[in-house]
């Protein structure tokens, strides 16, 4: 065979091979958006489409439920509020739910502990949703996924409209003559708790409205809490994430359902102030010196928590109603906590310097070591009590009634079954909703 001839028959062969494999790739099976009806409702899916749905879409904010379930039955209409505006956004952004109760065999992967469970799917991946169950609230966490990573801004009125765009759930974070590129990785890290946006062209009435003088410049507003902190640098990449973790959450804020689960991913320590009614004159008094006070420890977490709004959270550290507030402990985010020496109780006069006090005895080591009292609360917390958890217990306690109903004597008399009330209170426990059906786990709190 000639060169030429040797030449003609690899090219041939090459030109066969590519259109074989085109051929193979092109019969695989494909999933698009379009084999689902997209008609501004939430998806229904199943195990014969789960798979298909995550992979077809971008992102998708998935209920896993129970039909029994009083929390989801509450949460359905405010998903369906959602989903026709979540419809309009740019991206493949949908919102679907499933039966997990009735399809455990697949869902039992994604670590379901507890009805209704939201995740988003980030191309496939999950990531837990811990926000609020409102329409507006679900809408607002998953418009900053159709926005870009970093939004450039071009003025003022630019600025403006991103802010009012972004609401007020999660923090901003814009870069006043900034690079995209210095806080691009942060912005994508962060992208499911944060705005991130930069601009290079505003006015001096921005640099007023924003509190900051020089650029660059970095500011976190947190638009729900009215507050503002601006770095200047340096801005290399430990220091500028430092900056973006620490105002991540607000310098202080109220302790509530919603609030507790933007704890979890932060390692620092918990400064709680406990108060009789959160809501009284002299509470925003003292909130007002906790701001000041975590300005100036920033290794710290602040929170505040009115008896008269969550006595279910403070009766743990020994705290009623009887007890003379206000008060302040280090909590450590489990079932131990300190109080300081000299700092165990707090009176009306000059309160600003009873936190100093009490900060300065924390960082010399004046404390007293405490443990939560009877149950521990961290398990409402941290959602200890699996499903699976309480399909043993289920199978034992069955185990062990069949024991005693075998080995029961014929004559004994069989005493009258008695008819269990289904609990419908808002506030239900997990061991509540458990007595409802059998192989049924607790509801998750709103």
């Amino acid at each position: 065979m000639t060169r030429e001839g040797a030449l003609m028959q690899r090219t041939v062969l090459s030109v066969l091979v590519v259109f074989l494999a085109a051929a193979a790739i092109a019969s695989l099976p494909y999933v698009s958006s379009h084999d689902f009806e997209l008609n501004g409702s939430v998806l229904e899916l199943d195990e014969s489409n789960f798979d298909e749905a995550i992979s077809a879409f971008d992102y998708v904010l998935v209920d896993f439920y129970a039909p029994w379930c009083g929390h989801c039955k509450r949460l359905s209409p405010e998903l369906d509020k959602a989903a026709p505006i979540v419809a309009q956004f740019d991206k493949s952004i949908v919102i679907a739910k499933v039966n997990a109760d009735k399809y455990r065999s697949f869902t039992d992967k994604y670590d379901i502990d507890g009805f209704p469970t939201l995740k988003l799917f980030m191309h496939g991946v999950p990531i837990d949703y811990s926000g609020s169950r409102k329409a507006e609230s679900i809408v607002g966490y998953l418009k900053k996924f159709a926005a870009p990573d970093v939004s450039l801004l071009e003025s003022d009125s630019g600025i403006i409209n991103f802010i009012e765009t972004a609401g007020t759930e999660y923090p901003i974070f814009i870069g006043f003559g900034l690079d995209q590129t210095s806080v691009e990785g942060f912005a994508k890290k962060y992208k499911k708790n944060v705005w991130f946006a930069t601009t290079k062209d505003f006015t001096e009435e921005a640099m007023i409205m924003y509190d900051f003088d020089k650029v660059p410049a970095l500011v976190a507003l947190h638009p729900k809490y009215n507050e503002r902190s601006v770095f200047y640098g340096p801005f290399e990449e430990a220091f500028l994430e430092d900056f973006v973790k620490q105002n991540l959450l607000p310098l202080t804020m109220p302790i509530n359902y919603n609030t507790l689960k933007l704890l979890r991913g932060d390692e620092r320590k918990v400064v709680v102030t406990v108060m009789k009614d959160e809501n009284d004159i002299s509470s925003f008094e003292l909130v007002k010196i906790l701001r000041a006070a975590a300005s100036a420890n920033r290794d710290l977490i602040f929170v505040y928590v009115g008896v008269k709004q969550f006595e279910d959270f403070v009766d743990p550290f020994d705290i009623d109603h009887k007890t003379i507030l206000p008060r302040m402990l280090i909590w450590e985010k489990d079932e131990e906590y300190y109080m300081v020496e000299g700092s165990e109780y707090f009176d009306e006069e000059d309160q600003a310097s009873q936190v100093s006090r009490f900060l300065q005895g924390f960082r010399e080591g004046k404390v007293i070591h405490k443990r939560f009292k009877g149950p521990s609360f961290i398990g409402f917390i941290n959602s200890l009590i699996s499903i699976n958890t309480v399909y043993l217990i289920v199978f034992v306690v069955a185990l062990i009634m069949l024991v005693q109903y075998v080995t029961r004597p014929e004559d004994e008399e069989t005493p009258p079954r008695t008819q269990t009330k289904e609990v419908t209170d808002e506030g239900s426990s997990a061991a509540e909703c458990d007595s409802r059906k059998e192989y049924q786990p607790g509801d998750k709190e709103d």
